[in-house]
């Protein structure tokens, strides 16, 4: 219900109110002046109200979040802060990263919502540049490790961090007797034609993390032959993680036709997890060889512009409480921030890190983001 609505519906049912309390059924029957009378002397006693927009019981307060596509959370967590805060959370799914992220610069002078998250380290520059956030520290900041405060001024918050990795379908390699991939160099064999799908970097987040992968694995002078190896050699290009993981990959629930997949390390673990009957193993794996991998850190931020600030802030600070943040690899297979926030034990079964990833200094990334992707799209796309 719009706020213009509810303020109506408000004063019109107080008004009722007020009519039904105090002349019942039986006002037709008084003087006209009398009547008058009563009513200015009720209206005059009963002026001082609650503003419109302050919340009843029955008529909770909006919050509303923009996210990517791949955000989750579950009801019991969910319905703690709502009940703890007289709230209903709208959920506003926006895309992959670079999607939604789009949308919030492009609505910035009147934000869709209140908070977004699921910018990352790759895309962090951008929205600090466009200026769609406005600053808050919060107090659970105490709790995460500096690696992961990218923003000193405060407008983007760390909540979770994962590895951008190569995934592979094991099954396909058994039956076809061939090793799995283990570098970057493999990928450009003739045995791996026509086996790999990615993201496009420029929509997608795991995209230009595996970008960003090869320009520190073969650098600026040396990344794009790299790529147009990649193309020679049948790469399939595709807009987002979804589309990448669950419809061209054949190892996960689409069983598509390619057995390589940028994802993430945890994505086995997931397969185990959600799995139609029971796995003893995940029937897929994750490439964790040094500098195969790149580490994306996710943000959340305060729209500038926010209609209910303070809600907003009592989100942010749940969103980096132990509650949540321990709920981050089941939900959505990434790691929590907080060091406070434990780590589900299926995870300490199956999970594989990487000990060395691939790394792009920041400054790099926000000076020279837009002429990797062009030549990136000049050599990939046409």
């Amino acid at each position: 219900m719009s706020g213009t609505k509810q303020s109506l519906l408000t004063k019109t049912c107080r008004s009722n109110a007020y009519h039904n309390k105090y002349f019942g059924d039986h006002s037709k029957f008084l003087p006209i002046g009398l009547l008058l009378a009563v009513m200015a002397l009720i209206l005059a006693g009963c002026a001082p109200q609650a503003p419109a927009e302050t919340p009843s019981p029955s008529s909770p307060r909006t919050l509303t979040v923009m996210t990517h596509d791949s955000f989750a959370i579950s009801e019991d967590a969910l319905q703690t802060f709502e009940q703890q805060n007289a709230v209903k959370v709208q959920f506003l799914k926006a895309g992959d990263t670079g999607t939604s992220l789009n949308k919030a610069i492009l609505s910035k002078d009147n934000p869709l919502a209140d908070v977004y998250y699921g910018v990352d380290n790759t895309f962090l520059s951008r929205a600090l540049d466009e200026g769609i956030f406005q600053p808050y520290k919060s107090p659970l900041l105490a709790n995460i490790p500096a690696e992961y405060q990218l923003d000193p001024n405060y407008f983007a918050l760390p909540v979770d961090y994962g590895n951008v990795c190569l995934n592979y379908d094991k099954a396909y390699f058994t039956q076809n007797n061939l090793t799995p991939p283990q570098t970057l160099d493999d990928l450009l064999k003739a045995d791996y034609k026509s086996l790999l799908v990615v993201q496009n970097p420029a929509t997608s987040s795991p995209g230009l993390a595996f970008l960003l992968t090869t320009i520190a694995v073969y650098g600026e002078d040396g990344y794009i032959d790299y790529w147009k190896g990649l193309v020679a050699n049948d790469v399939k290009v595709v807009n987002d993680w979804e589309l990448a993981y669950y419809t061209e990959f054949s190892g996960s629930s689409g069983k598509g036709p390619r057995p390589i997949v940028v994802s993430y390390d945890s994505s086995p673990a997931y397969e185990v997890l959600y799995a139609e009957t029971p796995l003893e193993e995940p029937p897929t794996a994750a490439v964790i060889s040094d500098n195969t991998c790149f580490r994306q850190i996710e943000f959340v931020g305060i729209l500038k512009g926010a209609k209910n600030l303070e809600l907003a802030q009592k989100w942010v600070d749940f969103m980096l409480s132990p509650q949540f943040q321990q709920e981050l690899p089941t939900q959505m297979f990434v790691f929590p921030v907080n060091s406070q926030a434990a780590l589900d034990e299926l995870f300490g079964k199956y999970l594989k890190q990487p000990l060395v990833t691939a790394r792009v200094n920041p400054a790099d990334i926000a000076a020279k983001r837009q002429v990797w992707l062009e030549a990136w799209t000049e050599a990939v796309l046409r």
